[in-house]
C-alpha cells in the first residue's frame, strides 16, 4: 500500500471518486453504517458474521469492491439518537454480487441487476468488538484531528474509507470510559 498524505487536487481519481492519494492512504480501514433498528453491533456480536447487503449507492458499492479480507471496519449506528461508532468488525470475504438485488420480494430488489451483469456487491464482515462507549458523531466533529474524515465531509455515504490515524483515534475515544 502506498501512503500518500499530501497531494494536489489535480491527481487522478480512483473508482470511488475520492482523490487517489486519499483512498490509497486509507485502503485497509473503513466505516460502514447500519441503522441499529435494522442491524446493530449487538446483532453482529450475536451472529458472529454477516453479509453486508442492500448497498444501492455506486460510490459505496465501489468502496466495498476495494475491500480486502482482514480490512478493519468501524461499525456506525446511523439514524440513531445519537448516531455514532458502536464497535469494530473485520472483512472476512471480499466483494461478491449482492443476491438481494435479484429477489423480487427483497426491499433491495433492482430489476436492472442480473446474475450475468450484477450492479451491486456485498462483503462479509465478522464481529470484532463492541466499544465500551458510543463515539458520537458530535464528538467526532468536535475533534480537530478528525475534521477531515469522510464521515465529517460527506456524511451520507454509507461505506467510506478511513485513514489509519483516524481509525485509531476513534477507537481510543470509544475505549475511554464506559457509558453502556
Amino acid at each position: 500500500m502506498i501512503l500518500l498524505y499530501s497531494c494536489t487536487p489535480s491527481l487522478l481519481y480512483s473508482r470511488s471518486s475520492l482523490p487517489l492519494c486519499y483512498h490509497e492512504a486509507m485502503a485497509s480501514h473503513w466505516l460502514m453504517k447500519s441503522e441499529p433498528g435494522v442491524y446493530s453491533i449487538d446483532d453482529l456480536r450475536r451472529d458472529g458474521k454477516t453479509h453486508w447487503d442492500g448497498i444501492r449507492n455506486y460510490q459505496a458499492r465501489n468502496n466495498m469492491r476495494e475491500m480486502k479480507v482482514g480490512d478493519r471496519v468501524l461499525f456506525y449506528h446511523s439514524n440513531a439518537d445519537p448516531p455514532g461508532v458502536a464497535g469494530l468488525a473485520r472483512v472476512v470475504r471480499e466483494a461478491y454480487p449482492d443476491f438481494t438485488a435479484w429477489d423480487p420480494d427483497s426491499r433491495y430488489h433492482d430489476p436492472k441487476s442480473s446474475r450475468a451483469e450484477p450492479r451491486w456487491y456485498m462483503v462479509d464482515v465478522e464481529f470484532d468488538e463492541k466499544l465500551p462507549r458510543l463515539v458520537t458523531l458530535a464528538e467526532i466533529k468536535a475533534k480537530d484531528s478528525l475534521g477531515e474524515m469522510v464521515l465529517v465531509k460527506r456524511g451520507r455515504l454509507s461505506v467510506q474509507p478511513v485513514r489509519p490515524r483516524e481509525f485509531e483515534a476513534v477507537i481510543a475515544l470509544g475505549r475511554s470510559g464506559s457509558d453502556r
